[in-house]
């Protein structure tokens, strides 16, 4: 993407310039994407089971964590509100 602002005029924003500079900015575009795709590489099917895992493992002690603060805070409120209710 760097070469494609290289290519333009500072000072000639105008809409012919920038229409005669579509093409060559599309391709140098086109050509940055194809280039980056090939630095991509696609996990194997052990690792994406290995991250799936932690992942479904990691939601589960979070479900159970805030189910736990959110009794203790329950309780606790109820408590604070039938303290308050009797005086």
């Amino acid at each position: 993407m760097a070469k494609s602002t290289a290519m333009e005029l500072p000072g000639d924003d105008s809409l012919g310039a920038r229409l005669k500079a579509w093409p060559q900015r599309a391709k140098s575009f086109y050509n940055d994407v194809r280039t980056e795709m090939k630095k991509v590489t696609v996990p194997s099917r052990k690792e994406v089971q290995g991250t799936t895992t932690v992942v479904i493992i990691t939601v589960f002690l979070f479900g159970f964590y805030f189910w736990v603060i959110d009794s203790i805070i329950g309780k606790s409120l109820d408590q604070l509100l039938k303290r308050l209710a009797h005086h």
